[in-house]
């Protein structure tokens, strides 16, 4: 082993973030570790991306607040136990299929796919469904 990582994405999801911002949504990247691939993701995708991030409440509520977003408005997308102070306060939270056990019991909708495998579109196509 040499030590790297792989973060898997799904070209799908792609799709689904630019139609989710022609519709004027505005999407944003928040995570606990310092990835350049995932930089690289959110460079390509032209949305913001925070990392590094210890307390992910804080920072959805400060950038919320920066943009002049109801937290109410949120849809947070969440996986693991680090999202759960965030997902707590937002108006409405997803997870996906391979969340952690709490997180789906906190989530308003457990999704069909899991993490990696085109949870935006399975958004996106839920958003365009109502």
């Amino acid at each position: 082993q040499n030590g790297n990582e792989m973060v898997q994405v799904n070209r799908a999801d792609g799709l689904g973030v630019a139609e989710i911002k022609k519709m004027g949504i505005k999407q944003i990247i928040i995570s606990t570790e310092k990835n350049p691939v995932v930089s690289a993701r959110a460079n390509k995708l032209e949305i913001p991306c925070l990392q590094g991030v210890e307390n992910k409440k804080y920072a959805l509520t400060d950038y919320c607040q920066k943009n002049d977003i109801q937290i109410l408005q949120v849809a947070y997308v969440g996986n693991d136990i680090n999202d759960k102070d965030a997902m707590a306060i937002a108006g409405f939270s997803f997870c996906p299929a391979d969340a952690h056990e709490t997180i789906k019991e906190i989530s308003d909708h457990v999704l069909k796919r899991n993490g990696g495998d085109g949870v935006i579109r399975e958004i996106f196509d839920i958003i365009i469904s109502d």
